[in-house]
């Protein structure tokens, strides 16, 4: 079956040159570089940042909120229980900076399944500006947070994301907790975006408040994940997203379990919101190529160990120039172990749609006709291609 050989060495080749050309990408718009100067155009923010419970580096992520440079923004820090352990912390870091315009809301909206956006959505309701960025608890803000999100907002996006970076992993499986979030998500993000096609990640969410007023707010909801209804809201306006950062994620000790079900959350939600996409993420990291190239050379009768070798040892020499040249952690078994749980991520993300987060269980289940799945799958209102018009009339 030589046409069959031939088909299984194009793919292993293919998915090769992809790992080159992402990491390549990745790393022009990834790599260190001097702060830029700031947009001519520098309009009052609201920053807001849910809150629930305490982890790790949270006083050095609260408070890097209050070290940005920027002439005027808010603060709101949304926490949906009065007894949430981290409420101590944040009036702390607010009593700290008294010349900062920084509240607490306490309370939920019961506005959808979402608990983080339940929280988020009295931040949305009392925020004074017209710029408004969402920001997870655990994203460290730099110095120039904000003006990297109008710079590229001003550039012609409909609204901004950024997905975070791992920093400061404590032990092995916070390691490998980087692999995932590094040179395998982020390094994906960034390539796609350089392509013009970025999507959302809920770390960063940064619109227009004009976008989210007359029920712009409430279409967030109709996701399981905020990030997946805003891409899906922006790109049916025909709105660009694009990506600013990368902005550190201040990750700290992990366990085996916490990175497991993370990573299966997140496969979960991506396959409820867009499983066209979702599908060949089956084929993602070093196993499904080289398992094609050892049945290529056999189908073909070829012999050639030294090849197979070759193209372990050479497949992650991209990977971890990127995280060189972007300064991030690399751990090479971290990044080898990474690629082994892929398959097993992908298939646990098929075999269920419940998931806990933070303690709440929650499920990633769509609901809805035959004929709403239906549009939701199609990739050309995922992309928005379509976007002012009914594919499906």
């Amino acid at each position: 079956m030589p046409f069959l050989g031939f088909a299984c060495l194009f793919f292993a080749a293919a998915a090769f040159a992809v790992q080159i050309v992402s990491s390549g990408l990745a790393a022009l718009r990834c790599r260190k570089r001097p702060r830029r100067s700031a947009p001519e155009h520098r309009p009052p923010v609201t920053l807001v940042r849910p809150l629930c419970g305490l982890e790790h580096f949270s006083a050095e992520t609260l408070a890097s909120s209050f070290g940005i440079d920027y002439p005027r923004y808010e603060i709101l820090f949304c926490v949906a229980d009065a007894a949430d352990p981290v409420l101590p912390l944040a009036r702390a870091v607010i009593a700290a900076h008294p010349g900062r315009d920084a509240r607490i809301l306490i309370g939920e909206d019961a506005i959808g399944s979402n608990p983080k956006l339940n929280n988020m959505a009295k931040g949305f309701r009392q925020s004074s500006f017209a710029h408004i960025v969402f920001v997870d608890s655990n994203v460290f803000t730099p110095a120039d947070y904000l003006d990297q999100l109008v710079s590229t907002l001003e550039a012609g996006a409909g609204m901004v994301s950024a997905p975070p970076v791992g920093q400061a992993p404590v032990g092995f499986w916070a390691e490998l907790e980087c692999a995932f979030l590094n040179t395998y998500q982020a390094r994906m993000q960034y390539s796609v975006d350089m392509l013009g096609l970025g999507f959302a990640q809920g770390k960063t969410l940064f619109f227009r408040r004009a976008d989210l007023d007359n029920g712009g707010f409430a279409q967030l909801a109709e996701e399981p994940a905020e990030d997946a209804a805003a891409t899906r809201m922006m790109t049916a306006r025909g709105h660009r997203i694009r990506l600013a950062g990368p902005f550190p994620q201040l990750v700290g000790p992990r366990s085996a379990r916490q990175v497991w079900n993370r990573h299966v959350r997140w496969a979960r939600l991506r396959r409820a919101s867009f499983p066209l996409l979702f599908a060949p993420e089956i084929m993602a990291g070093l196993l499904p190529p080289l398992v094609a190239l050892i049945a290529g050379l056999g189908l073909l009768g070829i012999s050639a160990p030294g090849l197979v070798a070759g193209f372990v040892a050479l497949w992650y020499v991209p990977e971890l120039l990127l995280a060189r040249i972007a300064g991030w952690p690399r751990s090479l078994a971290a990044i080898m172990l990474r690629d082994m749980l892929l398959p097993l991520i992908y298939l646990a993300g098929c075999a269920g749609s419940n998931f806990e987060w933070h303690g709440k269980p929650m499920t990633a289940a769509r609901h809805g006709g035959a004929r709403s799945r239906l549009a939701r799958m199609h990739p050309r209102l995922i992309w928005g291609k379509l976007a002012n018009r009914n594919p499906f009339p």
